[in-house]
């Protein structure tokens, strides 16, 4: 990362190296066709990241990393609590929680070792505010924060930047797809978000690009709301 916030020639990240993981996913086509277009040399893997030792082979297989942008999602059941089942719980973690330890150990050693790094975690709102019937997903989510703000004050004395934007009413194509936003149950919906509206996939992307970029070199551990006021 270059420090001071100096933009690199060729775009906000000219020169660097990332890489976004479930790219076919949530956020992953979005961020990964800005962050192309702002200059970066996009690894866009779509592998599954629950086994043991996928995550490791992964960083070891990209080599070089600048930015790891941790793209993880599973889809949000809607299950009330007394009715969840160890199998759906853990599925959650297994998806969304330790794949995200596993990349983030992988690739800090090569992020300490040169002094600088940007990791981003494309988490969820759900993990800042309580929403009925979604125990299982909100912990999973809200698990990824509190790791984010912990693993974030612990490297930002050696350069690295670990921050995670906590969204909602984003469009995508896995949360919120066309066929669901345009049903008139989801329009109902958006009354609960106070700017009345979902969002684009490109403004939460804008948002991961000012945080892998050198602008928010002086952001540590952050958890950012992105949801339109919902949380």
């Amino acid at each position: 990362m270059t420090g001071g916030g100096a933009i690199p020639k060729g775009g906000r990240l000219g020169g660097l190296s990332a890489l976004v993981t479930q790219a076919d996913a949530f956020m992953g086509p979005a961020v990964t066709n800005l962050f192309r277009a702002e200059g970066a040399e996009v690894v866009a893997d779509c592998r599954d990241l629950r086994e043991i030792s996928a995550a490791q082979t992964l960083v070891e297989e990209v080599g070089h990393i600048d930015i790891l942008v941790a793209n993880l999602m599973f889809r949000n059941t809607r299950t009330p609590a007394h009715e969840t089942s160890d199998e759906d719980w853990a599925r959650m973690f297994d998806v969304m929680v330790h794949p995200l330890h596993r990349l983030i150990r992988a690739t800090l050693p090569q992020m300490l070792a040169r002094g600088r790094g940007k990791v981003v975690v494309m988490g969820s709102a759900n993990g800042l505010r309580g929403t009925s019937i979604r125990s299982a997903y909100s912990a999973a989510r809200g698990a990824q924060l509190s790791y984010v703000r912990s693993v974030g004050v612990e490297v930002a004395p050696a350069g690295v930047c670990v921050n995670a934007i906590a969204q909602n009413f984003v469009s995508n194509p896995t949360s919120y797809p066309a066929e669901v936003t345009g049903a008139p149950e989801f329009q109902a919906r958006l009354a609960e978000v106070p700017i009345g509206r979902i969002a684009r996939g490109e403004e939460s992307a804008a948002l991961a690009l000012f945080l892998a970029g050198p602008e928010s070199d002086f952001m540590v551990g952050q958890v950012i709301s992105f949801a339109g006021g919902w949380a």
